[in-house]
């Protein structure tokens, strides 16, 4: 009799053994077509895993991915896979090493307590495991991926779109410089800040006053401070031509050093090596608003009859700009801080506005290589601007190659 009991209640677990087992594998699906590619158009950095989403009506919460190295072990790199993603880029893998893929379809039951699945033992089950707080997750392993080994592309395909624009923008600029050279004309708009350059050193010529030229704080590194240095050579030239003392206050000793050589250059060049004067270039301080209290007490004290203002500056633009317009001095004033344009404009007789900062050196050179260079840069602008133009205009009628076109190349 005992013996009896004892058979019962072995197949009895059993047979709820079973049933747990089935109520728990009915329903979840391993992934299917788990793909492992070396990831087009890269350096060799990564490897590019697909796979077929599961149907998220059938409970899946989450895919796991796992890798191992030259038929290693497998261990998990990614755990928290959203299950409306399928695909998952292993961006650090083991250079020159094979890899091989397995992706992990988590899953939790969360069927209703008011199913009609309740009904059957199954249901019940489930539901009596979900009273004790059992809701353990369910891991379904695709098949492994075959080994892979990333190899690096020496052309990216997806920026050829780039590449014909880089070199119809490149042909632009050597035609350009072609025409340059042989001797024809190349109109250059006209910019008024830079024509007044003349005017302001034959003023101070006439006036028998000094030229004061301040660089702003930016240091030799700085784009616009290097623009600045480019026009102040050609500043130089002028008034080493018509013997005008040129003032230069520095707040960064490297800028100093480098502006004195290029002063010097620009004398040397025009065969008035006497006339250059070191002691005109000099540092006055590194901090901002003691270099701004310098500069306007050189305005007030020399009453320079022109003052440039070329390059990088901050908070110190209108304090300089308002003395020297209190004092009565020409003033031409750029930089490619947008922030400190207005003040410039609101207190300057002329402002270089961003590029015409950079422009200003082929400007006042007539350089045929800088002049041939800065045209082509133009069509090259003039060709950015038709493809947006033609670009909004398709967008009206529904084509829109143009911007996918563009969000391809970005």
């Amino acid at each position: 009799m005992i013996y009896s009991k004892t058979n019962f209640w072995i197949v009895v677990c059993l047979v709820l053994f079973l049933c747990g087992t089935y109520a728990f594998s009915q329903e979840p699906v391993a992934p299917s077509n788990v793909v492992a590619m070396d990831t087009p158009n890269d350096d060799a950095s990564s490897i590019t895993v697909k796979w077929d989403a599961i149907p998220e009506d059938s409970g899946i919460v989450r895919y796991t991915i796992m890798r191992n190295t030259n038929e290693g072990e497998f261990e998990e790199i990614a755990d928290d896979i959203a299950p409306n993603i399928s695909m998952y880029k292993d961006s650090e893998i083991e250079e020159g090493m094979s890899h091989a893929y397995i992706v992990r379809a988590v899953y939790i039951d969360e069927t209703p307590e008011d199913s009609a699945q309740t009904l059957t033992l199954i249901g019940f089950l489930r539901r009596l495991l979900r009273i004790f707080g059992y809701k353990s997750e369910i891991y379904i392993h695709s098949e492994q991926t075959a080994a892979v080994k990333a190899t690096g592309q020496w052309f990216h395909t997806g920026k050829t779109p780039l590449f014909l624009a880089m070199l119809l923008f490149s042909s632009a600029i050597v035609w350009n410089l072609y025409h340059a050279r042989s001797g024809k004309e190349v109109f250059i708009r006209r910019i008024p800040g830079l024509e007044a350059v003349e005017e302001a050193i034959g003023r101070a010529t006439e006036m028998g006053r000094s030229i004061l030229y301040v660089l702003g704080l930016g240091g030799v590194d700085n784009v616009a401070t290097i623009a600045s240095m480019t026009i102040l050579g050609q500043v130089a030239r002028r008034t080493a031509d018509y013997e005008t003392s040129l003032r230069v206050p520095c707040n960064d000793p490297i800028v100093l050093n480098v502006v004195r050589e290029m002063v010097k250059t620009s004398y040397l060049d025009v065969g008035r090596p006497d006339a250059y004067n070191e002691d005109d270039i000099f540092f006055l301080t590194n901090d901002q608003f003691a270099y701004a209290a310098g500069v306007d007490g050189m305005m007030i004290r020399e009453k320079p009859a022109a003052v440039f203002l070329q390059g990088q500056f901050y908070a110190e633009s209108l304090l300089m700009a308002e003395t020297g317009n209190s004092i009565g001095a020409i003033q031409i004033a750029g930089t490619d801080s947008e922030h400190q344009l207005p003040f410039f404009i609101a207190a300057c007789d002329y402002t270089l506005i961003g590029e015409e900062l950079y422009a200003a050196s082929a400007y006042l050179s007539r350089e045929p290589m800088l002049l041939g260079s800065l045209k082509g840069q133009d069509w090259g602008k003039l060709l950015i601007f038709a493809a947006i133009i033609l670009g909004v205009s398709l967008e009206f009628f529904g084509i829109n190659w143009i911007t996918t076109l563009l969000q391809t190349v970005s």
